[in-house]
């Protein structure tokens, strides 16, 4: 019997994420002072919560090779609107009702923005890249035009409890919110034909097309999702913060990109995993802390963040042409 040869290319789509986390876990552990405690790994949970659930999104669009550069402006337009509602119907009918309101205001604005993303795209066949770009400027200058330029104050403390409150004391409920949106895209990716779907227009359009396939359909709705989650984002970012932030989310859209790509998924679309997007992130978030702990200069944190994107998608390219070589 021929013994199989090893090929780094499926061997690091399988294990490479996880084992990288593990190395990059296990050096700060051993070299950043502070790092291994409960609490502070707890605040690495609570400050990627709401870029988790950004990458969870966007990793529906990547998927299908598509791209979102605008979400960094959209939950703050969101997060705004939201915390704009909370304050509002708080005067009127209490604060039970404002949170409600508030929230369902959030998912229906970032439905709509989805929606029009979406149609937008596949309507016009516009590149997802141009389309969000456009869309980065409206939304921020929506927002500001809408607060006046201004933190919007004077939420409810209900309100806030989303994105600072703990379960028993111990759990951040943003972690807990963090996972209930991963169980939902998990299911919607691997459990339902949607997903399916999802996989076949990303990987070879034609061909989805050719087997009946709605493409039109699956790339709007993946784009409403991606809504979806930056509404819940925007409102977790907002009541972490205590007030309606105009300018907040800057640079969260390349964040959020960066935990799918350093999690596997491919920018060419075709491939990717929310566990992997999951690990990608808390990679990402392991290694700002880690910087944080040791007193490294903002600008070179910024520098390194560019490296780990560049990293990740050479290995991407590098295990795909591995893996291509072994068929």
């Amino acid at each position: 019997m021929e013994k199989k040869k090893f090929n780094f290319g499926t061997f690091y789509g399988k294990y490479g994420t996880f084992m990288l986390l593990v190395i990059i876990f296990l050096a700060a552990a051993l070299f950043v002072p502070g790092f291994a405690g409960r609490e502070n790994l707890t605040n690495i949970l609570r400050q990627i919560a709401v870029v988790v659930i950004l990458a969870f999104g966007v990793e529906f669009v990547i998927i299908l090779g598509h791209i979102n550069v605008a979400l960094g402006s959209e939950i703050a337009l969101i997060g705004c609107i939201s915390a704009m509602v909370m304050v509002k119907v708080q005067e009127a009918a209490g604060a039970g009702v404002a949170v409600a309101c508030s929230i369902l205001v959030a998912l229906l604005v970032g439905i709509l923005i989805g929606g029009i993303n979406g149609f937008v795209i596949t309507r016009f066949n516009i590149p997802a890249f141009i389309m969000t770009l456009g869309v980065t400027e409206s939304a921020r200058g929506f927002a500001l035009l809408l607060t006046g330029g201004k933190p919007v104050s004077g939420m409810a403390t209900a309100y806030n409890l989303l994105g600072q409150g703990y379960l028993f004391g111990i759990i951040p409920l943003s972690v807990i919110i963090m996972f209930l949106v991963f169980a939902v895209c998990w299911i919607l990716l691997n459990k339902c034909r949607f997903g399916r779907h999802l996989f076949a227009v990303g990987g070879n359009i034609n061909a989805a097309q050719a087997s009946g396939i709605d493409t039109t359909k699956v790339v709007r709705l993946a784009f409403i999702i991606d809504g979806i989650c930056a509404a819940i984002a925007g409102v977790l970012f907002m009541s972490r913060m205590g007030s309606g932030q105009p300018s907040s989310g800057l640079t969260y859209e390349f964040k959020a990109i960066t935990a799918c790509v350093v999690g596997g998924t491919s920018l060419s679309g075709g491939s990717g995993t929310l566990v992997g997007t999951l690990i990608g992130a808390v990679i990402v978030g392991i290694i700002e802390n880690a910087q944080n702990l040791l007193g490294i200069n903002a600008y070179w944190q910024q520098v390194v963040r560019g490296l780990i994107i560049l990293f990740a998608v050479i290995i991407d390219v590098v295990t795909k042409r591995a893996a291509s070589k072994a068929k």
